[in-house]
């Protein structure tokens, strides 16, 4: 009976599942699932039931263990990537755990799997009846968090088993004592947080279910779960001072009723919503009926919620309060100083940002301070070695000594070690790229005898990887977390500039608080990464830049908009991936993304922009010491301006930009690096109309093309960027861009699959969640390796190609690539406007009616031409290029909306660039998809005339 579950067979993350409540949706997922595998799965609709994973390893002699079992906070109905997930298992009788491991071991066994494996179950909460989700015979997603959340190192393990080695003889390394037989034992607790980047995208519903929508995670690590889930909110999202739900911004302020809805669907901030009903006197009971989320669980989350009332009620002295006792139990729920000061302002404590340096001196007066406990897989029954460590108020003593060495002023960076700042979560505009700035900068400290100290909070990453460093805090990238971290180890320095915009944005608050930031100074990358202050600072050196205002008033950015005419770009301060930068085509959009902008933004300026139409953007990644530039890189965008640095196509070296824009280029980057006295990794963004030359904005951190210009060039360029910043010597790599004799493209990789609803067209907010690049002789060759390694299918010559373009200036600049597509024995298909252009130049273009809706994907009654929407969902479409005019106009922004997403929805390759769409065919034309794949080193072989590496 219904509803059921949909499930695609051999399919990542959920991709094409759904419930069905009815035969009408069954068949509407089905079709949806069928173009992405041949088999899918229909299973009993469990929904409320508790999930489970075990994590189990077996070797060729049948010894077999299982590492870690994990529960999903959230009931069964989630994708396991969309829920909370807690280690060890929470909530489970000793009979429930026993029962559910004996069958974990009887079906590997079963399975005859060497290595390792991941298996899922469903619980019925009132009963002991259990169900087998799915066995996955690989390191799965799940492995990578199991291995962080218990140092046991799985996909180590599996290797050694599969290349036939037991679990006897394999070595904890981690211990560095016992065998990889030994289980796993917690003495804390492990809490794995979900990222979610939803508001990006509009026409997107937050509603989870069993197809994953996260981009990223967090791991939080303590000895209580209030404490570890405070954390995981923090980590996930660092404006939040820890697990509110008044005070979070993300839940509006609504009655009971649309509260208690709210609650019974999951979404992103369901989780918020339980805390708001508790701050709202629901009880457990109540909350549990509404969510099905156990009851143990949101015991701790009322516990939470009663220690912020008897905070925020009490309007007493600050120190009758804050007794050291009620401080440290405060700090063992997890309650960080910033939300401490929050709650206690009746109390006299600064409502500014000084409250949490207040509350910080108050906890230290009274010795209220927390410890540093080891990972060491054992619960600490066996000595152990590990650097694996994690800070906690719920201890009376370190498991680890600060070693002091002797050193002269000379040494003493080198004696005291380097603090480097991770990443964070992954989230759209910060992925792999800066984990891969990290470890570059952290093996270049211990390559050069820097003992090197990380902090980061994401199991996803490298730089989270145990021996990667001399010491690992798996901890929050807050200003709370790492001044007790730095003082605790007396490094002698601090590097933010290879994360991403987290570390970059504590520079200031961390300098001003006596931490040593190594490289560029804290001030500096302040007066950079503020827009108006950076733009004055340019009107003075004469730098062009469009023209631009910051906003004072919404009148006067209205009237500044007038003035120079629009579209107009609204661009907060201090955000990443281009967070609420948006293009304001007339008076009503701009009220109301100014108000959008003001919200991310805070109390940072908002500036906004003259947008200039069709221009071409030019990255520029450099290293610089004391402000003279030791290296560079030059890369161009293939889209013109207006689409976001990190949805664009790069292509590196640049191939198409005059010499007197590279000049340009050149000089005003030099007179930056000079101006900031960059010391380390920046980038810098220009945009060129013919040899005009406009800054658009600069970042005085590693980009993320860093790796891209790094692996193109081979030459890392994070490594001399380390020992820039470290007083090293910083010996230049010999690079000329112009005899490069090969080029290297890099693409964006979209999940529209995943997001349901979602429009497929770029702009300036970002919105990719990864990229690849591929190496070519020639930039077509490069191109197509890159648009065929994201998924992109080519088009064949047994269905026709669909164009629907919006405006006359993109069909005739795609004039000549349609002429190229039919003479190479292509068919078209047209909408009408379309259609008539091309048929009008002479090509041969059959017409296709535009959808009105969803539901419109039968013939024109009238003139019986096919509808775009029925000859993409039945298949008969081998691509699609549509350019839309970029327009709020509602026929174009609807119709040509309903096309590109059904091309997504039924596994259509879709191309929404012009010149992303001519690129494609000049490649066709030159028949580069029949290019023959090289390894890298062919490429960097590639001798160069009149110059050398050497």
């Amino acid at each position: 009976g219904y509803p059921v579950l949909i499930r695609a067979a051999f399919a990542l993350g959920g991709l094409g599942s759904g419930f069905a409540a009815d035969e009408k949706e069954l068949v509407s997922l089905a079709a949806k699932a069928f173009s992405c595998s041949n088999q899918i799965l229909i299973d009993q609709d469990l929904r409320g039931w508790k999930e489970l994973e075990y994590e189990v390893v077996r070797d060729a002699h049948d010894n077999c263990v299982t590492v870690c079992n994990m529960e999903n906070f959230d009931p069964l109905g989630i994708h396991t990537g969309d829920s909370i997930v807690v280690a060890p298992s929470q909530t489970l009788s000793n009979r429930e755990y026993f029962m559910l491991r004996r069958t974990a071991i009887k079906v590997v066994r079963h399975l005859g799997i060497v290595g390792e494996c991941n298996i899922q179950y469903a619980l019925d909460p009132i009963s002991e009846k259990y169900c087998i989700i799915e066995v996955n015979a690989r390191l799965s997603r799940s492995s990578a968090l199991a291995s962080k959340a218990t140092g046991y190192p799985l996909a180590y393990v599996a290797t050694k088993l599969s290349l036939g080695q037991n679990l006897v003889s394999i070595r904890n390394s981690v211990t560095k004592t016992t065998t990889a037989c030994f289980e796993p034992s917690l003495d804390y607790c492990v809490l794995k947080m979900p990222r979610w980047d939803l508001k990006k995208f509009r026409r997107v519903s937050n509603t989870l279910g069993s197809s994953m929508l996260s981009v990223g995670e967090v791991m939080a690590i303590g000895r209580t779960f209030e404490e570890v889930i405070q954390k995981a909110c923090r980590m996930v999202n660092p404006s939040l001072d820890g697990l509110d739900g008044e005070d979070s911004d993300l839940i509006e302020f609504k009655s009971n009723d649309e509260l208690e809805k709210q609650m019974t669907s999951a979404t992103d901030t369901r989780l918020f919503a339980v805390q708001l009903a508790f701050e709202r006197g629901y009880t457990v009971e109540k909350v549990n009926q509404l969510t099905k989320i156990d009851s143990w669980f949101l015991s701790k989350l009322f516990n939470i919620a009663t220690m912020r009332k008897a905070c925020k009620s009490y309007s007493g002295p600050l120190e009758s309060l804050l007794t050291a006792d009620r401080m440290k139990t405060l700090k063992i729920n997890g309650f960080s100083d910033r939300q401490i000061a929050r709650y206690t302002q009746g109390c006299g404590v600064p409502s500014n940002g000084m409250g949490e340096i207040h509350i910080r001196n108050l906890r230290k007066g009274l010795g209220v301070i927390p410890c540093v406990k080891q990972i060491d897989t054992l619960a600490a029954e066996f000595p152990a070695q590990t650097n694996y460590l994690y800070v906690t108020y719920s201890g009376d003593e370190d498991d680890v000594d600060m070693v002091v060495k002797e050193h002269t002023a000379e040494n003493a960076l080198k004696t005291k070690g380097v603090m480097v700042l991770g990443c964070g979560a992954y989230c759209i505009g910060s992925s792999v790229e800066f984990d891969w700035c990290a470890v570059s900068c952290v093996r270049q400290l211990r390559r050069d005898g820097f003992k090197a100290v990380v902090i980061n909070y994401n199991p996803e990453t490298v730089s989270t990887d145990y021996d990667e460093s001399d010491r690992l805090y798996f901890e929050e990238l807050s200003l709370e977390r790492v001044l007790d971290i730095y003082e605790r180890e007396g490094v002698g320095g601090v590097v933010v500039s290879v994360g991403g915009q987290i570390p970059n944005n504590l520079s200031l608050p961390l300098s001003e608080n006596g931490v040593n930031i190594l490289g560029t100074s804290a001030t500096n990358i302040e007066r950079a990464e503020d827009r108006a202050v950076f733009s004055e600072m340019l009107d003075s050196m004469n730098i062009n830049q469009p023209p631009w205002s910051v906003l004072t008033s919404h009148k006067e950015a209205e009237s500044f908009a007038k003035r120079v005419g629009y579209p107009v770009l609204v661009r907060p301060s201090f955000v990443l991936s281009g967070a609420a930068m948006r293009v304001a085509t007339d008076e009503t959009q701009l009220k109301n993304f100014l108000r959008l902008a003001t919200a991310v933004s805070a109390d940072k300026p908002v500036v906004v922009t003259k947008f200039i139409l069709d221009a071409k953007e030019i990255e520029f990644d450099a290293i610089a010491h004391n402000g003279k530039i030791l290296n560079y890189a030059i890369g161009e965008h293939l889209e013109n301006a207006g689409v976001h640095s990190g949805d664009a196509t790069v292509v590196l070296p640049a191939q198409k930009l005059y010499v007197n824009t590279i000049r340009h280029v050149k000089r005003y980057s030099a007179a930056i690096a000079k101006s900031l006295d960059i010391t380390g990794p920046f980038n810098i963004q220009f945009m060129a109309i013919g040899n005009q030359v406009h800054v658009i904005e600069c970042n005085l951190r590693a980009s993320r093309t860093f790796p891209f210009v790094s692996k193109t060039l081979q030459a890392n360029f994070i490594s001399l960027a380390t020992r820039a910043m470290t007083g090293c010597p910083a010996v230049p790599y010999r690079i000329s861009l112009l005899d490069i004799d090969y080029v290297c493209v890099k693409a964006p990789m979209f999940s529209f699959t995943r997001l349901r609803g979602a429009d497929p067209t770029l702009g300036v907010e970002m919105a990719s969640t990864g990229e690849v690049a591929c190496f070519g002789h020639d930039a077509q060759e490069a191109f197509l390796q890159a648009m065929l390694s994201t998924g992109f299918k080519l088009p064949t010559k047994a269905k026709p190609i669909l164009l629907s373009i919006a405006s006359d200036k993109f069909r005739k600049e795609f004039l000549s690539s349609a002429e190229m597509l039919v003479k190479l024995g292509y068919s078209l298909l047209g909408t009408a406007g379309t259609a008539k252009y091309y048929a009008g130049n002479g090509l041969d273009i059959n017409v296709v009616t535009k959808p009105i809706n969803e539901d419109d994907n039968s013939q024109c009654a009238v003139t019986g031409a096919p509808s775009a929407l029925g000859e993409i969902q039945n298949a008969k479409v081998t691509m699609v290029i549509n350019i839309s005019e970029g327009t709020t106009r509602k026929d174009e922004i609807s119709s040509g909306y309903l096309i590109r997403r059904a091309a997504v929805d039924f596994g259509v390759s879709l191309v929404t660039n012009v010149k992303c769409a001519v690129m494609l065919v000049e490649c066709l034309e030159r028949g580069c998809d029949k290019f023959d794949a090289r390894h890298i080193g062919e490429f960097y072989k590639i001798p160069t005339v009149g110059w050398s590496k050497n």
